[in-house]
């Protein structure tokens, strides 16, 4: 009997804004530029990369690219990509 498996694509379950939140929320304590990056690129899939690029005034493929793990968008971008959808960044001290 052979086991058949499906691509995994977290954009798939990023559903909700407070699933959309918590994922990137543990992205950024990771602490990993590039993971978040990667976290926020599928948070743009799970959206409409294309919608997203109309609301940024970004090209899909400056998205794309900025996105990517291997990535590294600038924090313009970042910001824009946060609030056009529909998100903010806070900041916390860290616990002791």
């Amino acid at each position: 009997m052979t086991t058949q498996t499906t691509a995994y694509d977290v954009a798939d379950y990023l559903t909700s804004p407070d699933r959309i939140a918590a994922y990137l929320e543990l992205a950024f304590e990771e602490g990993d530029p590039k993971g978040v990056a990667a976290a926020l690129g599928a948070v743009a899939r799970a959206k409409g990369m294309t919608q997203l690029a109309k609301d940024t005034g970004l090209t899909r493929e400056a998205l794309y690219r900025a996105l990517a793990p291997e990535g590294n968008p600038t924090l313009s971008t970042f910001t824009a990509v946060l609030g056009a959808l529909g998100l903010r960044m806070r900041i916390d001290p860290k616990a002791a």
